[in-house]
């Protein structure tokens, strides 16, 4: 279903309105340019006319929103779509595999990511005396939600401050505290007071992925691991799997792979230096697993994203 449908199905001639000023002014921002980053730091727009392959990236915690378009999104076995009627929440960083599935020429695709700061999702929850969530144990780090109208208007008036870049140190963070108390008191609040709850269990795996992002590339020792975030090996696996969709080691092993894909497109280092860099003994057993993850040898991969659009 469309936003407009959507909306004028649920009789909100307001959400419709709203839906179609933020559509205008990302279109305007992202004019010629399918990657903008924006004076807000933590604020991101893209735009594409037509529908990419499956991407492998980390995506992290943040709040996703289409203007225009519809994008999946794949975290181990489960797959999430949205559109302008939805948002993408993600309480932790994950490695995910995305693709625009709808845009053309003359229906580009309008996203915008708004990445969210932990503490202050904290400091909101201290300040507006919010109790922790009943259920301790963890819940999967993402979801799709409706969109609602006050998060619209929040992303509009984001946008509308980009026009007064004087203005967006101080108020920029207003805003986004705002948008942070929507997210709590809305659908996905339960999710993300989960995580900062210190003693739950999201907490204990998002400390966990926290240690496996700056260590990617040591040995992981699931045991070592399970004891520095206070869990036995197997609650452990348990809790890790339901939050991230994937074991561990699966975990570990994306996080390499992408940061090794990075190494090769940006840094210029060879499949071998970057396989060694990210923590790999054998180039062989990094070059198949590269293949099963990105569809092709690591040369191959990066030679095609470094290939001109119109090529």
């Amino acid at each position: 279903m469309h936003s407009k449908d959507y909306a004028v199905a649920h009789g909100d001639d307001h959400l419709w309105t709203a839906q179609t000023a933020l559509l205008k002014k990302v279109e305007r921002l992202t004019q010629g340019m399918e990657q903008v980053s924006t004076a807000i730091p933590e604020l991101s727009l893209r735009r594409y006319e037509s529908p990419r392959k499956p991407a492998s990236y980390m995506l992290e915690q943040s709040i996703c929103l289409i203007a225009q378009g519809r994008k999946r999104v794949v975290l181990g076995e489960d797959e999430y779509v949205y559109d302008a009627s939805h948002f993408l929440l993600t309480s932790v960083d994950l490695p995910v595999v995305a693709q625009i599935i709808e845009a053309s020429p003359e229906k580009p695709y309008f996203g915008l990511m708004l990445k969210l700061d932990q503490n202050e999702i904290s400091q909101m929850m201290v300040d507006s005396h919010m109790p922790p969530p009943r259920q301790q144990s963890a819940s999967r780090g993402i979801a799709v939600s409706k969109i609602t109208l006050p998060v619209l208007e929040i992303f509009h008036r984001l946008l509308n401050l980009l026009d007064d870049p004087e203005s967006i140190p101080i108020i920029g963070p207003l805003i986004q505290r705002e948008l942070v108390y929507r997210l709590l008191v809305g659908d996905q609040g339960p999710r993300l007071r989960q995580l900062v709850n210190v003693g739950s269990r999201s907490h204990q795996i998002g400390q966990a992925i926290e240690w496996l992002k700056n260590n990617f590339d040591q040995p992981l020792r699931i045991a070592e691991l399970a004891d520095r975030v206070g869990m036995s090996t197997s609650r452990f696996h348990h809790h890790f799997r339901t939050m991230t969709a994937m074991s561990p080691l699966v975990f570990q092993k994306r996080l390499r792979l992408n940061e090794a894909r990075q190494l090769m497109l940006t840094k210029y280092l060879g499949a071998s230096d970057a396989a060694f860099q990210v923590g790999y003994d054998s180039p062989s057993q990094f070059s198949r697993e590269y293949s099963h993850l990105f569809g092709a040898p690591p040369l191959q991969d990066i030679k095609n994203l470094r290939k001109p659009a119109s090529a």
